[in-house]
């Protein structure tokens, strides 16, 4: 641990004075007053892109970081990251990350207002923060080292992060030693204090403690034959068999499903999540407004932000897919849901299934607009399939359902379709002259 910190005025003077050396290429001058960690990072990032200015190529798709998550053993120990870092981040305004072993960022989490400006470095999930892409910082060089490392400043090699302090420890595997991935904490000066390199390296302990833990659990409860490593990579399902199903269209009110857990929506979480998986693409605060509000003008972009920590919140530790992201607001996979699944079923063919399907109006309790126009989605396609390929008995099921009552184009289309001698056509009958003679 340093005595005097890297964000001091003396070491940031060395710092800016070794980038002007470096400019004119004097690359064995431009170094040799900076403190050894970062000299020594500086020498191999020379190496590696003397010339770098971006890194925000290198963010990966959502589905690809949600694969990356999942396969990473980090999964298991973040919950201990979160409760031992998290807060104290968010109170000094610091950012915590979680990245992998090669130094992709897989978590970044702090208060929303800094999470945008590291936005500016590309500092989000999905990034590649290893010193071969951006040269210097603490998450790279922890990991190219292999030890705690603390960089602020003009000591970052890349100039995008010349604003920014961070601290950094690897995580190890228990029993092998093996780095896995590493553990941040980035902002402004506070992020180099003292204690920062201390609380990192406590909650790493703990983090390694939790796996080791796992471990052990893991070999006095399975077989030899059954055991697989907590490091590996979970076994690849076909999709839809894990994922969690939105029942949009129940009676009772709309809840999500997954294996044998369910959590109930509110409407208005329910109407979010409809809308996000409607527009995979994202919206923007203010569509989602007009598409949630009838009077979108007396609505506030403020009850949405709040709605949508309340939503994250409620689906923390039950589908992180379905847990909402920003700019824009997106989901990050489109989930499965009945509504969606009667359509599918109607593009293939399969009529029964799209009726097996279909559980009445889609949120059939909310007024959103957004939502409305979705209900009239599915069930006017619903309805058209029927009138152009509907047999006797799908029909008839189809008649059953409240929405269709008093339609006079699917009872005349159903009376054509049945035999001359079904049970049925009376009661067709009768309530087409109903009808008539109300008209």
């Amino acid at each position: 641990m340093p005595l005097i910190s890297p964000a001091s005025q003396s070491h940031q003077r060395h710092a800016m004075k070794a980038h002007e050396i470096l400019g004119k290429n004097d690359l064995r001058n431009s170094v040799y007053q900076l403190r050894d960690v970062v000299r020594d990072s500086w020498l191999r990032s020379i190496g590696f892109q003397a010339d770098s200015r971006s890194n925000e190529h290198t963010v990966l798709a959502d589905g690809d970081l949600q694969q990356l998550r999942s396969d990473s053993p980090i999964r298991l120990i973040l919950p201990v990251f979160d409760r031992l870092l998290l807060e104290p981040a968010k109170d000094a305004g610091l950012i915590l990350a979680v990245g992998d072993h090669a130094g992709r960022l897989l978590w970044v989490k702090g208060e929303s207002q800094v999470l945008r400006q590291a936005e500016s470095m590309a500092f989000v999930p999905g990034a590649d923060w290893s010193e071969r892409t951006v040269g210097t910082s603490a998450p790279g060089t922890a990991l190219a080292t292999g030890e705690g490392v603390q960089v602020s400043g003009a000591e970052h090699f890349n100039e995008i992060a010349h604003t920014w302090s961070c601290s950094a420890v690897p995580i190890r595997a228990p029993g092998t030693g093996e780095v896995i991935g590493v553990v941040d904490l980035t902002g402004g000066e506070e992020a180099v204090a003292p204690y920062s390199l201390a609380l990192l390296k406590a909650a790493v302990a703990a983090a390694e403690s939790e796996l080791r833990w796992q471990q052990e659990r893991q070999e006095r409860t399975e077989p030899p034959a059954a055991r697989r490593s907590i490091f590996a990579a979970p076994n690849r399902r076909a999709r839809g068999d894990d994922d969690s199903l939105l029942r949009l269209m129940p009676a009772t009110g709309p809840v999500a499903v997954r294996g044998a857990k369910q959590l109930e929506l509110s409407t208005r979480h329910a109407e979010l999540l409809t809308l996000l998986s409607w527009h995979p693409r994202g919206l923007t605060g203010e569509e989602l407004v007009d598409l949630l509000h009838v009077n979108p003008d007396a609505a506030d972009l403020g009850t949405l932000r709040a709605e949508l920590v309340r939503l994250r919140k409620a689906l923390s530790g039950f589908d992180d897919s379905l847990v909402p992201l920003s700019r824009p607001y997106r989901l990050a996979r489109v989930p499965r849901s009945d509504a969606r699944e009667v359509l599918k079923a109607i593009e293939s063919g399969d009529l029964d299934a799209a009726l097996a399907h279909y559980g009445g109006p889609v949120l059939e309790r909310s007024s959103a607009p957004g939502i409305e126009a979705i209900r009239v989605e599915v069930f006017a396609a619903l309805r058209q399939a029927m009138l152009q390929d509907g047999n006797e008995e799908q029909l008839l099921q189809f008649l059953q359902t409240p929405e269709t009552s008093g339609d006079e184009e699917l009872l005349s289309t159903t009376l054509q379709v049945l035999p001359a001698r079904s049970p049925h056509r009376a009661l067709i009958v009768a309530s087409l002259e109903r009808l008539e003679a109300n008209g």
